[in-house]
């Protein structure tokens, strides 16, 4: 597929989202990110559709509508420090690094993680911080968080990932079974915690403590 044309689709897949994202910034990042680069090559000729893609190792780049709504969720200003829990094929820590001030992003297959930060190096990316993901949730060692995205589906709302959220921060994250989720929305709060729910969506699943445990 010519550049040319993988320019058209982006730009008919950025006026698709804006039905329905409202965030400009949301909407330019993506603009700016080339998809085509973080999915397989023989996937290439439909990186601008918007679906969900397989990256290997039994994961998958999320459906694009799903990124920009989670992104829009997090409220970002551009001064934020953020947690990506799945950094995945990477797209998700582009668009993120776009619009925070730095990102941290975890992953815990080692391949994935290696190829994310060869391609998000590639582009120029300095503000993105990849780490191989530890039996523990996120990566406590630099926390408080303003803003945590969790790209897999979790039982519940892991308590570790609140305890690295800062007071007003908020946490995006898909929660319900293996199969199904509902995206959630929480806002730390010093009393209580709000919670939203943003709609359904699915999900791989969310490895580790706090979550659940890995197929044998």
């Amino acid at each position: 597929m010519a550049d040319k044309e993988l320019e058209a689709a982006r730009a008919r897949l950025i006026e698709y989202l804006r039905q329905e994202i409202k965030d400009q910034r949301v909407l330019e990042a993506m603009a700016r990110v080339p998809r085509e680069l973080f999915v397989p090559p023989e996937s290439r000729h439909v990186a601008y559709e918007d679906g969900p893609l397989p990256i290997g190792y039994g994961q998958t780049i999320s459906q694009p509508f799903i990124v920009a709504l989670m992104t829009q969720a997090l409220e970002l200003t551009g001064q934020e420090k953020v947690l990506e829990v799945g950094a995945g094929s990477g797209y998700q820590a582009a668009i993120l690094a776009e619009l925070a001030q730095q990102v941290i992003t975890v992953e815990r297959l080692l391949p994935l993680a290696e190829r994310a930060r060869k391609v998000l190096d590639s582009l120029g990316y300095t503000n993105i911080a990849i780490h191989q993901a530890e039996e523990a949730l996120g990566w406590p060692e630099d926390a408080p968080y303003d803003a945590i995205i969790v790209a897999a589906g979790a039982p519940m709302v892991p308590p570790e990932l609140l305890a690295q959220l800062a007071i007003g921060g908020r946490l995006v994250i898909p929660v319900g079974s293996r199969y199904m989720q509902q995206l959630y929305r929480v806002t730390r709060r010093r009393d209580k915690n709000e919670v939203e729910n943003l709609g359904g969506c699915c999900f791989v699943s969310l490895i580790g403590s706090g979550a659940w445990e890995e197929d044998k």
